[in-house]
């Protein structure tokens, strides 16, 4: 079962200290797990980019499992799909979707809901 909390702003600036960097992008990349299971490996996730960042270091991404997102704010650029994802956009990706490279354009924000639980 997923972990739960109750409402809390996961974007105010008290809890900014909350973000972890993710390695390899030199701070301009952060994620805030908001929910996991620790027994299925489920979680739900908030990942921030930085303004002008390009993930192309990272390369091409692609899971063996489906996960879901949705742009919260800012625009990225998914260089796979060939297009720009605004505020408002939802993804339900299959297992082996390739995605990225990413860049962005303004502080972007994603919602990210993964299921390992399902991987194929």
């Amino acid at each position: 079962m997923k972990t739960t909390k109750e409402y809390w702003n996961t974007l105010a600036e008290e809890n900014s200290g909350m973000w972890e960097v993710i390695e390899g992008s030199d701070g301009n990349l952060t994620q805030l797990t908001i929910a996991q299971d620790p027994s299925s490996g489920d979680y739900t996730r908030l990942t921030k980019f930085k303004d002008g960042y390009c993930t192309k270091c990272f390369g091409e991404k692609s899971h063996n499992y489906p996960e879901e997102i949705f742009v919260v704010s800012g625009r990225l650029y998914d260089e796979a799909f060939d297009q720009w994802l605004e505020p408002g956009f939802y993804a339900s990706r299959p297992p082996g979707e390739i995605h990225g490279s990413f860049t962005a354009e303004g502080e972007v924000v994603i919602l990210e809901v993964s299921f390992p639980s399902q991987a194929v």
